[in-house]
């Protein structure tokens, strides 16, 4: 019933008008390092003024001859409730604040008098109304962005796929990138189909050796608990404890990350500057910014070899796909499948993005740069917000000049080791012969087999 209900609610009114958020009152000063927590607007700031806003300037061919023949987009689902364990911690560090804290600051005031404890553990991770509009502007601007491809005829067609996680936040996605296209197109005499596929969207679920060498093996993650007892962090706590006027050993580090995620969820589920933020300043908000990034890197990132190889499976597909448009084209047929909307999870983009060598620094992330790693490619709190997206674009360029563009947040990336004048838009045959190794082999079987102990003799 309650499943029901919710596939209801997400159809809700929706205005393509332009609208401007707030002004820069509204926005927390540590609103751009909330890492996975973060509004995709913060990522494209020109959207707070129009939210439907497009930069068609850095998408530019390089020819006039260039025309797109297929699009993947593999998407993060939308701004969603915060987790029951992110509740649960948000609800004892309020009970501190209620409780223990002292002080006359207006913003401590406001929290112990007005502000009240709305989470509620059964919202767990469900998408929230910002969430859905999230994802139906994204389909409204990526359909300006790419006309000939995300089409009323196309979708009409059959020619647009759609698959998603099981996950009810990345079915209502789904359901809600449909309907951002739907009442673009006011079409109402027909329904689109979506495919749930776990195998694809939840391939971490999915890969025994990740599983147990990283995801379930605390040791796998032991610089984040380093850095967590660092002084970087013992630092923040310390100032909390301080601004709140409470005993430091009452703020531990998940009571940290609670203050940390409340400001986040507030600012992102209603656009409040919530009396949270005001427990951090930037240089607090930056090392908590790290200690998220530094779980990124060594739970989904570059820390372990298998974070990325567990991904080998969606990077299969993602190539079979480009293959069949490209090969198509070049005998001269239609191409069957224009667009493929793939909806999954922070999860689910950063080992495909550090399988194919995207942000990644010289140095590692250690409990023990953080002072060195201020300029680092690897910020979750730019590639991967609430709606972050991975687009690859194929662009025919006449005869076998088939060229593919890489985007994140509707923004160039540049593949590694790929450079020239062309670097933002590679000859597809580059990009494969740049990942040559990785296509003939990276099986997601085998990669993801636990390896037996040699015999012993």
């Amino acid at each position: 019933m309650l499943a029901s209900f919710w596939k209801f609610t997400i159809i809700i009114s929706f205005c393509l008008l332009p609208v401007k958020l707030e002004d820069d009152s509204d926005i927390p000063a540590i609103a751009k390092y909330f890492n996975t927590k973060g509004r995709y607007e913060e990522v494209n700031p020109y959207l707070i003024e129009d939210i439907l806003a497009v930069n068609r300037s850095i998408l530019q061919p390089p020819s006039a001859q260039c025309h797109e023949i297929h699009l993947t987009a593999i998407i993060r689902h939308g701004t969603r409730y915060p987790t029951t364990k992110n509740i649960k911690e948000i609800q004892q560090l309020y009970n501190i604040v209620l409780h223990n804290a002292s002080g006359e600051q207006n913003w401590l005031r406001e929290l112990q008098t007005q502000w009240t404890m709305w989470y509620t553990e059964d919202m767990d991770s469900r998408l929230v109304q910002k969430g859905v509009n999230d994802l139906k502007h994204l389909a409204v601007r990526l359909s300006k962005l790419f006309p000939s491809l995300i089409s009323e005829e196309k979708l009409r067609g059959g020619l647009i796929k759609f698959i998603t996680s099981s996950k009810h936040r990345c079915v209502n996605s789904t359901l809600s990138f449909k309907a951002g296209l739907t009442e673009l197109w006011a079409i109402k005499d027909k329904e689109f189909d979506h495919a749930v596929n776990d195998a694809l969207m939840r391939f971490f679920d999915k890969c025994t050796r990740f599983v147990q060498e990283v995801d379930n093996n605390p040791s796998a993650v032991v610089e984040v608990d380093k850095f967590k007892q660092g002084p970087e962090m013992r630092r923040v706590q310390e100032k909390i404890a301080d601004r709140l006027r409470v005993p430091y050993c009452l703020i531990t580090h998940d009571m940290t990350e609670a203050a940390f995620y409340a400001c986040a969820y507030e600012f992102a589920i209603n656009a409040v500057n919530s009396p949270w933020c005001q427990l951090f300043d930037e240089d607090d908000a930056k090392v908590m910014e790290y200690a998220s990034d530094l779980r990124e890197f060594w739970k989904r990132g570059y820390g372990h070899d298998i974070n990325s190889k567990s991904s080998c499976i969606l990077f299969h597909d993602l190539f079979s796909r480009l293959d069949k448009a490209a090969n198509e084209i070049k005998s001269g047929q239609q191409v069957t499948e224009a667009v493929t909307v793939q909806v999954g999870h922070a999860d689910t983009i950063l080992p495909l993005l550090t399988l194919l060598g995207f942000f990644k620094d010289s140095e590692a992330l250690t409990s023990t740069n953080y002072a060195t790693q201020t300029k680092r490619s690897f910020r979750t709190s730019h590639m991967l917000p609430y709606a972050a997206n991975l687009v690859l674009v194929l662009y025919d360029c006449g005869g076998s000049d088939l060229r593919l563009q890489p985007l994140l947040n509707e923004k160039p990336v540049t593949f590694s080791g790929l450079t020239g004048q062309q670097a933002s838009m590679p000859l597809y045959q580059d990009v494969k012969e740049h990942c040559r190794e990785l296509l003939h082999g990276c099986d997601f079987e085998t990669e993801c087999q636990l390896f037996k102990p040699p015999a012993e003799v």
